[in-house]
């Protein structure tokens, strides 16, 4: 019972601090619990990650990463005021894949720079990884993580002498659970929309979002999980989604572009 007096007041004391954050390049509010310091935290986690994989020191690579990471650094602006950039290529061939921590810090896999053999494309993922960060994903995900921990604290304490005290936990736990995986998916596609954004008022082209997502479905092997059962929304979802933004993205790029040539 103390445990649960605890985590209920921790939980209202929470509640009081939290605030909504607006998204700038979508306009959304999210909902934010201050559970630390996410710059410094992020910071910390990409010297954790640069001591434990391998740096490359491909000049080629460096440099195109380097190239196009302060375009798109140009282009977040005050998006993410508190960046101190830096753009850093890890040499794994066989990962196709980037990164982005608050306080813009990049990480990108040498497999994903063999696979995005255009700028545009390159562009693109980057400006995905880092629209998750700008939208302040993590910070939401966490907060939404503890608000759910203390409504089950809540709610196993209210229904202690219910005959249907299991079972209602267990539906909680698998509504939780469902209402955490339309989330991932929805980051995934503010961040998809975000990417396309930043990609091109950096000046790349932003159609390149939808040749590289048919190329990572061919990456694919074996089974799909349906669409509601992954933190991802379907390839045909996320290519769908990236067509109808096209409309409202191309003059950014056609006005930016002109900037770059």
């Amino acid at each position: 019972m103390k445990n649960q007096k605890f985590m209920f007041g921790l939980g209202v004391a929470l509640l009081i601090l939290a605030g909504c954050y607006t998204v700038p390049e979508t306009g959304r509010q999210s909902f934010i619990i201050p559970l630390g310091d996410e710059v410094s935290e992020g910071a910390a986690a990409f010297a954790e990650v640069k001591s434990k994989e391998t740096v490359s020191h491909n000049p080629v690579y460096n440099e195109r990463v380097q190239r196009i990471g302060e375009r798109i650094a140009e282009a977040v602006g005050a998006d993410l005021p508190t960046a101190k950039w830096e753009f850093v290529v890890f040499d794994e061939p066989k990962t196709i894949n980037a990164f982005a921590l608050p306080g813009g810090k990049v990480g990108v896999y040498s497999g994903l720079l063999v696979l995005a053999v255009t700028d545009d494309e390159l562009a693109i993922v980057m400006g995905h990884e880092i629209g998750h960060v700008t939208a302040r994903h993590g910070a939401e995900r966490m907060s939404k993580g503890v608000l759910a921990a203390i409504l089950g604290v809540a709610l196993d304490a209210t229904t202690q002498d219910s005959k249907n005290h299991d079972l209602v936990l267990a539906a909680y736990g698998l509504g939780a659970g469902g209402a955490m995986l339309k989330f991932s998916r929805d980051n995934e596609s503010e961040a998809d929309l975000i990417g396309i954004r930043y990609a091109a008022k950096a000046g790349y082209n932003p159609r390149a979002a939808i040749t590289f997502w048919k190329k990572m479905e061919k990456e694919k092997t074996g089974g799909r999980l349906p669409a509601f059962l992954s933190t991802h929304p379907s390839d045909e979802r996320r290519i769908a989604d990236l067509e109808k933004w096209m409309r409202a993205t191309m003059p950014l790029y056609e006005a930016a572009r002109v900037r770059y040539k």
